[in-house]
């Protein structure tokens, strides 16, 4: 009798490790750069990374520096507009080349890692003209050199920015906005795109799935407890 009673509260307790253990953990923010596509004239977070995407003629990239959430939708975007005249007009057409417009956005002062200052507070286009198959990187190369990637292959410095560090976790999940009012909110994909850290969790409540599990964990317990008092 005793046996049967605990099956329902072993049942339950399993129920309860799973939903911990499959409980999202909060979005962890990285200091990083965050890497971008043109698509009509607004940025689009890249579905590859610089070292893959092949941009075609007159594609527009943006590159930005900043503390990001690790998700597209709540990574800083550069705070330049996705032209390709704006950018590539004074830059006439060669055959056999392509050009690309690149926009790198260094960000603001407060995402810097202490003791680098900002090569500019400005967002930076620039013109590259590359071979017709040369890659996203190659393009930033020709106009942000020197370039920095780590083991993994993401991009960890354009033209020397920042001197040291990759992709690494902050501390503070406390996100404040981007002084920027023409960026996203400065909370942040191949692995030149994304960090390569591991996310760390954050603090905050708990997620309405693991309330919902320590609810019906609770209700298989007391039907436990009452059923072997009947059979008793």
């Amino acid at each position: 009798m005793r046996r049967r009673a605990l099956t329902p509260l072993v049942l339950a307790f399993g129920v309860l490790l799973t939903l911990v253990a499959s409980s999202p953990a909060l979005a962890a923010s990285y200091r990083y750069w965050s890497f971008w596509e043109a698509s009509g004239g607004q940025w689009q977070y890249a579905t590859q990374g610089p070292s893959t995407a092949r941009p075609a003629d007159g594609s527009v990239l943006g590159f930005r520096f900043s503390v990001s959430r690790d998700a597209a939708a709540e990574a800083a975007k550069p705070r330049a507009a996705a032209d390709f005249a704006a950018v590539c007009a004074g830059t006439p057409a060669a055959e056999g080349r392509k050009r690309i417009a690149v926009v790198v956005d260094f960000g603001v002062p407060a995402d810097a890692p202490a003791g680098d200052a900002l090569p500019q507070d400005t967002p930076r286009p620039a013109c590259a003209q590359v071979a017709p198959d040369a890659t996203a990187a190659e393009a930033l190369a020709q106009v942000a050199k020197p370039l920095r990637y780590n083991s993994a292959a993401l991009l960890c410095a354009v033209s020397g920015f920042p001197k040291q560090g990759c992709g690494e976790p902050i501390e503070d999940t406390a996100q404040q906005p981007d002084p920027d009012p023409s960026g996203n909110p400065s909370a942040g994909a191949s692995a030149s795109r994304k960090p390569s850290a591991e996310p760390k969790a954050g603090g905050g409540g708990p997620s309405t799935s693991l309330l919902a599990g320590v609810a019906a964990v609770a209700a298989l317990a007391a039907a436990a407890v009452w059923q072997s008092r009947r059979r008793r």
